[in-house]
């Protein structure tokens, strides 16, 4: 485990009155108002971890459907695009952060100027937002990306292929993009126009020689303060991710403490607050390369629920309200998430009496999301001393929830 040295924080509360004092709790007093933007899984499994804390969430969601609508007291409907529905959202929460990336950066700005709380801050946040924004920030702190620079025009793109190794190259959309969408594989000229048709910047990447994925998983608060979890493998299907291992296996010590120190450091040069997933590219030649970065829980981070001593989600929610952060070591030697992706069998409750049955210790996690092929409704997690055991059992259980095994 890595963590920061922490610092004596006081006790701060807030009463019924709104002023807040340090010390004691007062009589009457009340607990913070967590403000979430995002409807989606990771909000519903991050108000989940505020529960036994006694957080209050508040949630803006585009549809009273939405995965954390479900479960969540009090719901705003609304689009978060909208300043004015974003400022009265707003109102009586003591923080507000986030399920995605997507809140126009002004609106924050606008947020902070009316003396919110944003966690993480739009000053951070832009670099998870903005790819192109993200690479030139990494690139001037000497943080090992891929080759890579904005492109204009299909032309452009074969004389970024040129000045390297030639194509393949990767072509990505600046903003926006999630699960492989708004990523192409281009292998030549002829395949270079797609991505510019949204009209929007478009970012070259080389395609980088790598012998996996791996994610490091970090939380900081306001006052500095952060823990480092486990290095993990991630492996992808078409672009989605499938398995996460922690942590990752026959990976080296050194390269391990690496990459999470590498986390830390961007944690610490953004001012991130709240949990950050720094994707990397393990080479062929014992580097890693930063691919992407994500400022809120992750899907790589999922296992924690069940495998780590604090989760990300309770981490995330710990450090935006600058609580002490929780220990981030692992439970067991071994932990698996799997992804559970909806297929042509939509009847998975039925499928529980199977799974539950089959491994007693399996831990099934599931959004309420309607099932279409593809579509994440859910993951399990299981754990223990042997990784090919620990691997089967997640594997069997995400796919006969799926419906793609039915033995």
């Amino acid at each position: 485990m890595l963590t920061t040295r922490l610092r004596s924080v006081p006790v701060v509360c807030r009463t019924r009155c709104g002023y807040r004092t340090p010390g004691r709790y007062p009589v009457g007093v009340t607990f913070p108002v967590v403000g979430m933007v995002g409807g989606g899984q990771l909000a519903r499994m991050t108000h989940e971890a505020g529960i036994p804390l006694g957080i209050r969430f508040k949630l803006l969601s585009d549809t009273p459907q939405d995965s954390a609508a479900q479960v969540v007291g009090d719901v705003v409907v609304g689009d978060y695009r909208d300043l004015d529905t974003l400022r009265e959202f707003a109102r009586g929460c003591d923080v507000i952060t986030f399920d995605h990336e997507h809140v126009p950066t002004e609106h924050l700005r606008a947020l902070e100027a009316d003396g919110i709380p944003v966690r993480p801050g739009p000053d951070a946040l832009l670099y998870a937002q903005d790819k192109g924004e993200m690479r030139a920030k990494l690139t001037s702190l000497d943080v090992p990306c891929p080759r890579h620079r904005i492109v204009t025009d299909p032309s452009d793109v074969v004389a970024f292929a040129e000045e390297g190794d030639g194509f393949p190259v990767i072509l990505k959309t600046v903003r926006g993009g999630y699960d492989g969408k708004g990523v192409w594989f281009v292998r030549s000229a002829a395949d270079a126009s797609d991505p510019f048709k949204a009209g929007v910047p478009v970012l070259a990447e080389e395609k980088v020689d790598f012998v996996r994925e791996l994610a490091a998983n970090v939380v900081r608060s306001p006052h500095g303060q952060a823990v480092a979890y486990p290095v993990v493998e991630s492996q992808q299907v078409d672009g989605v991710c499938d398995t996460v291992i922690a942590p990752a296996p026959g990976l080296g010590e050194a390269l391990a403490g690496e990459a999470q120190e590498l986390a830390l450091r961007v944690a610490q040069e953004l001012e991130v607050v709240g949990h950050l997933a720094v994707e990397l590219f393990e080479t062929r030649d014992g580097r890693i390369l930063v691919n992407e970065l994500a400022m809120r829980p992750h899907n790589s981070g999922h296992w924690t629920q069940d495998g780590a001593v604090t989760s990300q989600f309770a981490n995330h929610v710990r450090a935006v309200l600058d609580l002490p952060l929780g220990d981030p070591r692992p439970r067991a030697p071994w932990t698996v998430m799997c992804n559970v992706l909806g297929g042509d069998y939509p009847d998975m409750y039925s499928a529980y009496l199977h799974c539950m049955a089959r491994d007693p210790q399996l831990k099934i996690h599931m959004y309420g999301k309607d099932v279409k092929p593809g579509r994440k409704i859910g993951h399990v997690n299981t754990y223990g001393d042997d990784l090919d055991a620990v691997l089967d059992r997640a594997r069997h259980a995400a796919g006969y929830l799926r419906g793609t095994i039915t033995e």
